[in-house]
């Protein structure tokens, strides 16, 4: 009778997950920086964390190196592993760059629709992309591809809210309040955020409560999103349409998505996303994507609310990925007009706001 040994691939876990450490400790944390709204002080101070600096561009590299870390741990990512993950953006490019650094296969399956320039990025990781007609089939065929191959299926936005650990261990809360240790404010009375998975908005909600903060949690959503219907309504079946602003925003509610630990969510018309983006664009100089205009919208919302109320206080808020990988989307005149999206109104009303530090009435948003 043969024994197999459950233990035969722990050392190269030990050093995959040496690799993947030193590979943080060579970057530098993300970048906060204020973003100067009023040339006068008027008590409320945003700050924007720069995700897109990390080596694959995006808030997605926290994720995907979470996502291998508990893969690792939990045993189901050995040597040869074949990784598989259903995502055509963001997450399939970083979750690309560690299955490379790992020596591992690495498959990423997405709708035919998915631009050229995404799946350059994903290959240019060595990543294979499987292409489906079909958009629904995009999860059913990624569980047949990794039980085809013996493979893992990381499945992002059932695992997001657990990969993570949100008690600390260098996660993306406790960098937010490490780097405000010595602000004005250094407590924010917001921390603004989208819901993709949903992975973001737990690891920080649950850290919030746990270091006993007395800052909210904003969650951001697009126009149509199951996530906003859901948590206003408290049907955890609600659903959606599909988002036109990438990386946030699903047709139903994902099981990485904790609502009781969101304190409010704002519903953001993709105009309104698009134009505080275009803001942000002339502002700073800084190009970000569209997920960051609905993050921008929201913090902006909330700091006129403050300084309504007389309140003083800091807004923290994520750059969730560069404008680089959207040059033939949301900074394009052309898709714009092709897709029906005029930002020019939201524009207006957005600049009005700033110079009034006054939000109007839902009623008045374009």
């Amino acid at each position: 009778m043969s024994v197999v040994s459950r233990g035969q691939d722990r050392p190269w876990i030990r050093e995959a997950i040496h690799l993947i450490e030193a590979d943080t400790n060579r970057s530098a944390d993300t970048h906060l920086f204020p973003l100067r709204l009023w040339p006068d002080d008027r008590g409320v101070d945003v700050y924007l964390k720069d995700e897109s600096t990390h080596p694959t561009g995006s808030l997605k590299h926290r994720l995907a190196r979470s996502l291998f870390l508990y893969g690792l741990c939990n045993g189901w990512i050995q040597e040869g592993t074949t990784i598989v993950e259903a995502s055509s953006g963001s997450t399939a490019i970083s979750e690309a760059y560690f299955a490379r650094m790992l020596g591992l296969p690495f498959i990423a399956v997405m709708p035919a629709s998915t631009s050229v320039q995404k799946i350059a990025l994903i290959e240019r990781e060595q990543g294979r992309c499987h292409l489906v007609s079909d958009a629904a089939m995009v999860y059913p065929e990624a569980h047949r591809l990794a039980a085809a191959t013996g493979g893992h299926y990381m499945d992002q936005f059932t695992y997001a809210e657990r990969a993570t650990d949100w008690r600390g261990n260098n996660n993306i809360a406790e960098s937010i309040f490490s780097q405000m240790a010595l602000e004005r404010h250094p407590v924010p009375a917001w921390v603004v955020v989208g819901a993709g998975t949903g992975g973001t908005s737990a690891t920080i909600g649950r850290y919030l409560r746990y270091r006993q903060h007395d800052s909210a949690l904003c969650v951001v959503d697009p126009e149509g999103s199951a996530f906003h219907r859901s948590w206003s309504t408290g049907d955890p079946q609600a659903a959606g349409a599909n988002s036109r602003i990438e990386g946030i925003g699903r047709p139903q509610v994902e099981p990485s998505f904790l609502p009781d630990v969101v304190d409010r969510m704002i519903s953001v018309p993709d105009a309104a996303s698009i134009a505080a983006m275009q803001f942000l664009h002339a502002l700073t100089g800084r190009r970000a994507g569209a997920s960051t205009g609905t993050n921008l919208w929201g913090a902006i919302q909330l700091a006129c609310e403050l300084v309504a109320a007389d309140r003083r206080g800091s807004i923290v808020t994520l750059i969730c990925d560069g404008g680089d990988r959207y040059t033939d989307t949301y900074y394009s005149p052309a898709w714009l007009a092709a897709t029906g999206i005029n930002p020019r109104p939201s524009a207006e009303f957005l600049r009005r706001a700033v110079d009034t530090a006054t939000w109007p009435s839902a009623d008045a948003i374009p």
